[in-house]
């Protein structure tokens, strides 16, 4: 009797890396936000390209923020979103997608709480020449400053946006796009962000001791 072919070996699908706890600190989420070059940013970027976005990994127990003189950006889309950390919790955030943006004066801080007494993260850039980053997507808490768009549209189906790349919500969900977003004296407290490309001019890193947010 002609032998039966022999079964194909399963192939194994290699499991997500799951982000690694550092008690207070929260190093990983920045590095991800502020050295394009290290590996896992690589990741992040790529799958933010393929519209994989900010559901791609947990979020970190506590959130940062964000603040620049102005923020431009080109093709923009919210809709209302969940950030899941690894503890379990989760928290409501606008998921906000942004083709291409430009930042003048960025400062983003993360405060930590070590053993021994408060440090702050606090990365600066773009004080001569902008920020650039395309393919931005931000879980967004708080948003503040002055607001321009073009040709807005609000109360659209989630599912429907169109203006920004991979910025599609789910089906009856609350959206709303625009051309253009600018926004002028802007601070914002953020659970997450990734970006496909991310270019920092003037990279100041430092860690101090004691509350130095950027506001």
């Amino acid at each position: 009797m002609p032998k039966a072919p022999e079964e194909a070996p399963e192939a194994t699908q290699d499991m997500p890396e799951q982000p690694e706890g550092s008690g207070g600190t929260r190093w990983r989420r920045f590095a991800l936000v502020a050295v394009p070059g290290f590996v896992a940013a690589a990741v992040l970027g790529g799958m933010t390209t393929q519209g994989l976005l900010a559901a791609s990994f947990a979020v970190s127990g506590d959130s940062f923020k964000m603040s620049a003189d102005s923020l431009e950006g080109n093709g923009f889309s919210q809709y209302g979103d969940v950030a899941n950390s690894v503890d379990g919790s989760a928290r409501p955030v606008g998921l906000s997608t942004i083709n291409t943006a430009e930042l003048d004066n960025l400062c983003m801080s993360s405060l930590w709480d070590l053993p021994i007494g408060d440090a702050t993260l606090v990365i600066n850039a773009g004080a001569t020449n902008p920020v650039q980053g395309s393919n931005l997507v931000i879980d967004i808490e708080q948003l503040q400053g002055n607001a321009e768009f073009s040709a807005i549209e609000i109360g659209r189906d989630a599912s429907t946006l169109d203006k920004a790349e991979g910025g599609q919500g789910p089906a009856g969900g609350f959206g709303l796009q625009s051309d253009s977003i600018t926004v002028s004296d802007m601070q914002l407290t953020t659970w997450a962000v990734t970006s496909g490309s991310l270019r920092l001019s003037g990279l100041n890193l430092a860690i101090k001791p004691g509350n130095h947010e950027c506001f």
